[in-house]
């Protein structure tokens, strides 16, 4: 018996089993996953970063438009701070998928304000955005493939194998797809009918005040589904893995060929 087929002092009597301790080690299991869980959603979703990003030059075209009705001014403010959030990223050599959708999003709105002269366009971007992602959220969550999966698949090192090999954790996807379609549609119910008889000004608050907590329940209830689903499927580990042993088969049968009689 070799070292590695000796048991431990913790494995001497395999038939015996410790309650406690085996609840224990069940509970630090759950925690680890929902830590690998928050982080993932953490990174996939920009954090505390991301929000401030997203928020910020919205802020900034509000709160100048209020003060003086300039358009201009507001727009052009709030274009320079999206380039700004940008730059800062690239020098400190962060992703920039964040800061570079809020850039796209800023220039729409700006080009869209421009081109009507009314400076409550400058959300209708946004606010088209945020009623075409809801819809898919939830078409794709119908069609078996849902979103957040795709999303969030990568960050996870599981791709799409949830949707063949892990039913658990598409299940738990697509419950996550679909509160964050509802969730949205229900942010676009709000801000449509204020677009149309709301000021600039008041749409442009409220507009603001719901752009972090429907996201953040969104967020939480994605975690929840998923701290409670089965483990990722690590495709990237099981690639390494079959790597692995074929190069140990690879220099296997090269040493039979050098020695045959070995």
């Amino acid at each position: 018996m070799t070292s590695l087929d000796k048991p431990t002092s913790e494995t001497d009597q395999p038939h015996r089993t410790d309650p406690q301790h085996a609840g224990g080690r069940h509970a630090a299991q759950q925690d680890d996953a929902k830590a690998v869980t928050e982080a993932a959603l953490f990174e996939a979703f920009g954090g505390v970063r991301g929000m401030v990003e997203t928020v910020l030059p919205g802020l900034l075209f509000v709160t100048i438009f209020t003060i003086n009705k300039d358009l201009n001014a507001s727009a052009i403010a709030a274009l320079a701070v999206s380039l700004a959030l940008v730059a800062v990223r690239l020098i400190r050599r962060d992703t920039v998928k964040h800061a570079f959708s809020g850039v796209f999003g800023v220039a729409f709105g700006v080009l869209f304000a421009k081109m009507t002269g009314d400076a409550k366009d400058f959300y209708l971007p946004g606010m088209l955005y945020t009623l075409g992602l809801a819809v898919a959220y939830i078409g794709t969550a119908v069609a078996g493939v849902p979103l957040i999966g795709l999303i969030l698949g990568p960050v996870f090192k599981e791709n799409l194998s949830w949707r063949t090999r892990n039913p658990g954790r598409k299940k738990a996807y697509t419950k996550a797809s679909y509160a964050w379609g509802f969730i949205l549609l229900a942010k676009c119910a709000i801000l449509f009918p204020l677009y149309w008889w709301a000021d600039t000004t008041e749409f442009g608050w409220v507009l603001i005040a719901l752009k972090i907590p429907p996201f953040l329940l969104a967020v939480y209830l994605t975690w929840v589904f998923l701290a409670k689903a089965p483990a990722p499927i690590d495709v990237f580990a099981e690639m390494e893995a079959e790597e692995q042993a074929e190069k140990e088969r690879k220099a296997r049968a090269a040493a039979a060929l050098r020695d045959p009689d070995a």
